[in-house]
């Protein structure tokens, strides 16, 4: 791999980073107030690799005979002998990431991903607890309710009717809980903030279904198996499935 082909899978690279932050894909890697830096970071790629071409395909002048003739000997061009150096071909593995970029488009992650980590919400981490939004129901994310139930016990949610958006997946008892993947930067650090349903509850949803539900504040509490943290539960009212949101993560 030359120089020319390195600015090529550059240009390349820096150009499927940035179709992904056109459009909603780069959600499914990052959070969303990364955006203008993934665009800064592709646009310094493809300008980098503008110039290293324009470096290697600008002409080049040949020297005169007079030039030859009063040069340095140190300075004449080597007519040689000299060994070309070849880069390693394993560089060419740099085009994996381009392909995967403008081909695969990846799932978000999902129950199988809240299968695997225990709850996020831990009592060693410090919360706020805001107003509630004005409306009914309130509208707030499964976090800041989890949140509430947990280490408020529900105080700032009173008897107020509260929506929640998340994906179901299988809880402690097989029964379906309510989940939603948390990011603090990209999804390589995503953990599962998991809430158990009482009440109006759906049985025959497929993991992975994303809901919408209406419901009050309960105290009822369960468990995480996996790191044995209390998990918050809601008493659904109502829900329906929705579409998976465009940014499916908090």
């Amino acid at each position: 791999m030359n120089r020319q082909a390195q600015a090529c899978v550059m240009i390349l690279f820096g150009g499927a980073v940035l179709r992904a932050t056109m459009t909603d894909l780069y959600l499914r890697y990052v959070k969303e107030g990364l955006r203008p830096f993934l665009i800064a970071a592709s646009l310094v790629l493809i300008a980098a690799a503008v110039m290293t071409l324009w470096y290697e395909l600008r002409p080049v002048f040949a020297p005169t005979e007079a030039d030859e003739a009063t040069a340095e000997p140190a300075d004449r061009p080597d007519t040689g002998h000299a060994h070309s150096h070849h880069e390693p071909r394993v560089a060419w593995l740099l085009l994996l990431p381009v392909v995967g970029l403008l081909m695969v488009v990846p799932p978000a992650l999902g129950s199988y991903a809240a299968g695997q980590a225990g709850t996020a919400l831990t009592a060693t981490e410090d919360y706020e607890y805001p107003p509630l939004p004005a409306g009914d129901p309130a509208k707030t994310s499964l976090f800041d309710y989890a949140a509430r139930a947990m280490f408020d016990n529900g105080q700032s949610i009173g008897d107020r009717r509260i929506q929640l958006t998340g994906f179901i997946t299988p809880g402690p008892d097989k029964q379906p809980i309510l989940a939603r993947i948390i990011l603090s930067c990209c999804a390589a650090d995503g953990r599962p903030v998991k809430l158990g349903m009482t009440g109006d509850t759906p049985t025959s949803l497929a993991n992975d279904t994303w809901i919408q539900v209406v419901g009050r504040y309960t105290d009822r509490r369960g468990r995480d198996p996996i790191n044995d943290e209390e998990i918050p539960y809601i008493q659904v009212e109502s829900w329906q499935v929705v579409t998976a949101p465009a940014d499916p993560y908090e």
